[in-house]
């Protein structure tokens, strides 16, 4: 049994050939508690519904910038948006949740289960309804581009004054991911920029700071709303995508790492959209990199999310917007993996990011690859909640790990 809870899956999970898919599309809703500032909101809603429907009475809650995304499965695996540094991962928004069992029953999740839930998702029953909290209402966000006719001295230079920024200390308001995309008119550096805070003129001088690490060519930074962002995010990315995701942890950017990144900057397949209107998609593969910070740390919050140290994320996305390009995506996408598995062993976290953990790499990996020291908790509860594993389709699937 699977279930699609609204949005899609990068590995073509969403549906499984040959079993019993429940369709949580039209479960949608949003019910509001203003006096303990929560939302009790259907399984199956996605991003960009549930900020809009949350806006409508000048609330928001931290998400992802990418509104076709399912809210509840992409928050129950950790949710590594662009408010974690204030407020955490969306996993940590998540206060109360109801799931349908095997039998077909609906339980409101006790502290155990509840838990489980936060971090283990689906893998004990259908999640119907979670309760989160919204913190927020509006915010400065936006990309910045920077000149890239030298991808790798932008990068090198960027890198290093960030690190000098961060020996200072940077705002837990302030999130920062790199971006290194297609565009139409080449390869291009930039960062998303995100303070999420109302105090507009100390985010601005945080954009200056930010500003100073490389000459920007393009500023689409400004106090916005989520919805207006996550719209604008829209008209920026591919509504097509053929390939797949790899991540990697790391504790610091250090030279080898950089010197890893920037010799795939050279070999990164050129993909690019095309214009559209008037507006410029990036298209086809592209690499990000998450920056743990803050409350991401928090590790507090009753969670089985397994990777609470200071890190960054290496996001890998391997991809084409053309489908004949996919192969050759891939292939970049596998070998600058694999390029970071040899670096000082030190410096690589043993842990991985679930919502991009490629399925058929499973088999024989320890599940603390993905639930750190609470990975036989995970196993107790699926053994406690979906004894005859009915659920057995829900990721991670326990028995391909060890």
């Amino acid at each position: 049994m699977a279930s699609n809870s609204g949005g899609y899956n990068i590995f073509g999970l969403s549906i499984v050939e040959e079993a019993l898919t429940i369709d949580m599309r039209d479960i949608s809703y949003v019910n509001i508690d203003k006096q303990s500032s929560t939302a009790r909101i259907g399984g199956g809603i996605l991003e960009g519904e549930l900020v809009e429907q949350l806006a409508k009475e000048g609330l928001a809650t931290p998400t992802t910038s990418v509104g076709s995304i399912g809210h509840v499965v992409w928050a129950t695996y950790g949710g590594y948006g662009l408010f974690r540094t204030n407020f955490g991962l969306v996993v940590d928004q998540i206060v109360a949740a109801k799931i349908a069992n095997a039998k077909g029953a609906i339980l409101e999740a006790d502290e155990k289960l509840l838990r489980g839930i936060r971090g283990a998702g689906g893998i004990f029953g259908v999640i119907v309804e979670p309760t989160i909290i919204y913190p927020l209402k509006t915010i400065l966000a936006g990309s910045l581009f920077y000149d890239s006719r030298d991808l790798s001295a932008v990068f090198r230079s960027f890198n290093m004054g960030y690190q000098a920024l961060s020996a200072g200390g940077v705002s837990p308001q302030l999130t920062l991911n790199q971006v290194m995309v297609n565009t139409p008119h080449g390869r291009a550096f930039g960062v998303i920029f995100v303070w999420s805070s109302e105090d507009e003129t100390t985010g601005r001088r945080w954009l200056k700071k930010v500003e100073a690490l490389g000459t920007v060519i393009m500023n689409m930074v400004a106090m916005t709303s989520i919805p207006d962002w996550i719209r604008g995010t829209a008209r920026l990315t591919p509504t097509g995508f053929h390939g797949e995701g790899r991540t990697r942890n790391i504790r610091q950017m250090t030279d080898e790492i950089m010197d890893i990144i920037v010799r795939s900057f050279e070999k990164m397949p050129a993909d690019p959209a095309s214009p559209q209107g008037s507006h410029i998609r990036c298209g086809g593969s592209m690499f990000a990199i998450h920056d743990m910070r803050g409350a991401v740390l928090n590790s507090d919050i009753g969670s089985v999310f397994g990777t609470r140290d200071p890190h960054f994320l290496l996001e890998i996305l391997g991809g084409a917007v053309v489908k004949e390009n996919r192969e050759q995506a891939l292939d970049w996408n596998t070998s600058l993996w694999q390029d970071f598995k040899h670096i000082e062993s030190g410096n690589l976290l043993p842990s991985t990011y679930i919502s991009l953990e490629p399925p058929d790499q499973t088999p024989g990996d320890p599940l603390s690859k993905i639930f750190g020291s609470n990975d036989q908790e995970v196993r107790k509860l699926k053994g406690e909640y979906d004894t005859e594993d009915v659920f057995d389709l829900a990721l991670p699937k326990l028995k391909n790990y060890l």
